[in-house]
Formats: C-alpha cells, sequence, structure tokens
C-alpha cells in the first residue's frame, strides 16, 4: 500500500507589507503597543486590489515546481483550501489547474475550510494516495481575508494577513501521517463570520452573535473563540495520542493554528508546554488562516527545526467552528 508523505512546501506572500508604525500613523487612537503585545504580529502582508487567492495560489505553485524541479505533469489532483474564491462558480481549483497548465486527467476540487484546512487537506490527500487515486496531490491553501476587512477595524486589520502555500504530498512506502481526528460544532458558526455574498437572502441571514463593533463584512467575537479553542484543543490532543498509543513526551513539537500569541500563549500553559516544543512563526505574517501550518513548516524546515524522523502533532482550530489534528513524522529532506 502507498501512504501519503509531506514534501516540500513554497510559499508566496503578497508585495504589499503593512507593519505596526504604519498603522500607528494611520490610527493615532489604537493601542498599537498593547495590540503588538497580545498578537506577537508586528507586520502583515495585504493582497492588492486586483489579486485574489487564485493569483497568490499560483504562484506559490509555480514556486514550488521551480524550486524543488517538480515535472507539473505528474500531479494528479490539485486540492484548492480557500474561503476568499474567485467566483461562487466555477470551481477556483479548475481554473488554476488551467492556469498552471496540469494534464486534464488531474482531479481539482475546492474546500471552504479555514484554520483548520490544512489539516482537512492532509486527510484527503492521504485518503487519495491510500486509495490508489492518486500518486502526487498538490494542496495548495490560500487566503485574502483582507478583503473582507475595512480600514478602520482594529480587531481584525492587526491580525490577519494574506498568503498562499504550496505543498507537494506524494506517495510513500511507510506511513508518516496517523492519528487523524477532526470536529464540527456549526452552531458556533456565528463567532466568525461574513454573510453576505452567498444564496441566502440578507432577511435570513446568520447573524453576529453579539453587536459588532465595526462595519467589516467579516465579525469575529475573539473571546467566544478563544473560550472554544481552551476548551476544544486539550482533549483533541488526549485523542490523537490515544490513537497513536502515543505520550506527549514523545511529541517533539506542537504545531498549532497560529491565530495570535495571546491564544498561543493560553493553549502552551493549559497544556505545559514551553516555546521550545510549541514554536510561534507569526510576527512578520499574521493569521493567514489555512496557510498558517505549511508556512510555519516551511520556515522551521529553512531553520534546521524540522528534520527526518522528527515527530510533530500539527493542530488547526478555528472558523466553522472546526478543528482538526494529526501526527506527522518528517520523512522529506532537501
Amino acid at each position: 500500500m502507498n501512504y501519503a508523505r509531506v514534501g516540500p512546501i513554497s510559499i508566496h506572500l503578497p508585495v504589499k507589507v503593512e507593519n505596526n508604525n504604519q498603522l500607528r500613523a494611520e490610527h493615532p487612537d489604537w493601542n498599537m503597543d498593547l495590540i503588538e503585545v497580545k498578537t506577537g504580529i508586528l507586520e502583515r502582508h495585504i493582497a492588492a486590489p486586483d489579486e485574489t487567492a487564485a493569483d497568490l495560489g499560483v504562484a506559490a505553485a509555480e514556486k514550488l515546481f521551480a524550486e524543488h524541479q517538480i515535472d507539473r505533469s505528474s500531479i494528479d489532483f490539485l486540492l484548492l483550501c480557500t474561503q476568499t474564491p474567485d467566483y461562487p462558480l466555477p470551481t477556483t481549483a479548475c481554473l488554476m489547474q488551467n492556469r498552471l497548465g496540469l494534464k486534464t486527467s488531474t482531479g481539482a476540487l475546492d474546500f471552504n475550510l479555514g484554520c483548520s484546512g490544512f489539516v482537512y487537506g492532509l486527510g484527503l490527500a492521504d485518503g487519495l494516495i491510500r486509495g490508489g487515486g492518486a500518486k502526487r496531490v498538490l494542496l495548495v491553501t490560500a487566503e485574502t481575508y483582507s478583503k473582507y476587512i475595512r480600514s478602520d477595524d482594529r480587531s481584525l486589520r492587526t491580525i490577519f494577513g494574506d498568503g498562499a502555500a504550496a505543498t507537494l504530498i506524494e506517495a510513500g512506502t511507510e506511513p508518516t501521517l496517523a492519528g487523524f481526528a477532526y470536529g464540527t460544532d456549526g452552531s458556533g458558526a456565528d463567532m466568525l463570520l461574513v454573510n453576505s455574498g452567498g444564496a441566502r437572502p440578507s432577511a435570513q441571514a446568520l447573524k453576529p452573535r453579539k453587536r459588532p463593533r465595526w462595519t467589516s463584512p467579516l465579525f469575529m467575537d475573539g473571546p467566544a473563540l478563544v473560550d472554544f479553542t481552551l476548551q476544544r484543543i486539550p482533549g483533541l490532543i488526549d485523542n490523537i495520542l490515544s490513537a497513536t498509543n502515543l505520550q506527549r513526551e514523545q511529541v517533539d513539537l506542537f504545531l498549532l493554528h497560529q491565530a495570535t500569541y495571546h491564544l498561543l500563549n493560553q493553549l502552551a500553559e493549559s497544556l505545559k508546554l514551553d516555546e521550545a516544543k510549541m514554536p510561534r512563526v507569526l510576527a512578520q505574517y499574521g493569521n493567514t488562516v489555512s496557510s498558517t501550518l505549511p508556512i510555519m513548516i516551511h520556515d522551521l524546515r529553512a531553520a534546521g527545526r524540522i528534520k527526518p524522523g522528527l515527530r510533530s502533532m500539527l493542530i488547526g482550530y478555528g472558523v466553522g467552528l472546526s478543528w482538526a489534528g494529526c501526527m506527522w513524522t518528517e520523512s522529506w529532506s532537501r
């Protein structure tokens, strides 16, 4: 049997960089020093007005092909995780297949998940490879949340950044992904929400659970999301450990979705993990939604902190509400 193996990752970020000094000058009433301490974010990349998630995803995939000498004709399936598609239809992954020049026998689909999306994508790729439907899967995560955020929205503009990652998932002879666990609670859909632009009439649209402070199309109830995360993630971690017959001490790194520094610190305290085992990589990116995990893996590999044989737990959580995790053993080297 073939098993999914996480191969090389390339990332692409918009050219425009928005740092905290710029926000401080634009909004003198914003306490950027306090915001910086809470979020841990110093700057974020912002897509141009005519730049979409597909543009970012195509650029990331082209980098992947060029940087790692990957023959695009070897791709059997394209998975795109995005919540900012180019159009309601057709599927953005189909447009990307054409732009990337992938063979027409390539499968392609979008899946609309946010912060848990990378782990879901790994699970989908693992199923395709184990089931014989593909040998090489291109997993792209791409998001332009900035298009949902008004310039005067202090709570969201200081957190979210745009970006994309392209990950090659290929068949291997040894299992490197295990213990997949998922969770969904749609009763919390109103915690992180864009309630316009779809087919639901506005009179029937789901409403934010509390009165928004700003008028951005995107609404986020930060405190409620923190509570959800602290309630769900420790149990998810225990379930994955149980499924893989591992003890917490046997996990080298816990790689968690990079929401904010404050939330990661609260999780680390709850889980009794120090920063060496639970890295933070968001200062120069912000919260890039589904791309935080592959960006972190990319950076930790480059820094020599992830090497073949190292065992990590991958955890995503957020909008949906949705959460997912798995164990991953590194098997790729440059």
